[in-house]
């Protein structure tokens, strides 16, 4: 069974940092592309970073710069570092993985930025 379960969310000033983390459960850590995803309230929900299992990083180009994705293996741990958060930058996050056809999501950690 696969469970992701995140941490890390909150309300923060523009200009902020946040660093969320996602702990799952299961041997296939070390296996696998994780993701984190977006969604704010009426709008589709966005991938915003993945890495891979060699350590291969995309960003979506709203982030790049500012959001930084790691993972430990040992630890079966994701991480997103947030830093100079704007208010568009509110939304739900979530970490997922495509196992291979079946994508599992967390329950996703509330980021909101604002004054």
């Amino acid at each position: 069974q696969v469970q992701l379960v995140e941490s890390g969310g909150g309300l923060v000033q523009p200009g902020g940092s946040l660093r969320l983390s996602c702990v799952a459960s299961g041997s296939f850590f070390n296996f696998v592309v994780l993701d984190w995803y977006r969604q704010a309230p009426g709008k589709q929900r966005e991938v915003v970073a993945r890495i891979t299992r060699g350590g291969s990083i995309t960003y979506d180009d709203s982030v790049k710069g500012r959001f930084t994705i790691s993972r430990d293996n040992a630890k079966n741990t994701v991480s997103l570092q947030m830093n100079s958060l704007k208010p568009e930058d509110t939304a739900v996050y979530s970490c997922s993985v495509l196992l291979p056809t079946v994508r599992y999501w967390g329950q996703g950690t509330q980021v909101t930025v604002s004054s």
